[in-house]
């Protein structure tokens, strides 16, 4: 199956934006285009995987939350985050079984990666780092 020029176009800009360790994101123009190109690859995915890493894990489940919501998902995520308040963390959320693991994460990095899931070769990938707070508010 081919992609839509449309979906082709969503996804190369996604690339843009990935394995860049800090992405660096100009205008709030910029941010909702990003936003918007997500949201399209997501609704043509089978499912995602969402990988968070962050300072702790109230700013990882916050993170999640904001992102499921914009993906279209029910928005009823909750975990015990006690063991992990201040420490960084690894955050990853199978929206497939709508299950999440969550452990303790050493490395610089903060933001969010998105491995989109599909029967479509053309649409499989990972894509980000993307902000933790891209669909904050």
């Amino acid at each position: 199956m081919s992609l839509s020029p449309e979906l082709a176009a969503a996804i190369a800009i996604l690339n843009e934006k990935s394995c860049i360790e800090t992405p660096h994101i100009d205008s709030e123009t910029e941010r909702e285009t990003l936003r918007q190109n997500i949201q399209f690859v997501s609704k043509e995915a089978d499912w995602e995987n969402i990988g968070i890493c962050a300072d702790n894990a109230t700013v990882a489940v916050d993170s999640v939350r904001q992102y499921l919501a914009a993906l279209g998902y029910k928005n009823d995520f909750k975990a015990d985050v006690s063991e992990w308040a201040d420490k960084p963390v690894y955050l990853k959320f199978n929206t497939q079984k709508m299950a999440h693991y969550l452990d303790d994460y050493e490395g610089k990095y903060r933001g969010v990666l998105i491995a989109i899931q599909s029967e479509t070769d053309e649409l499989q990938g990972t894509y980000g780092h993307f902000p933790l707070d891209l669909f904050a508010g």
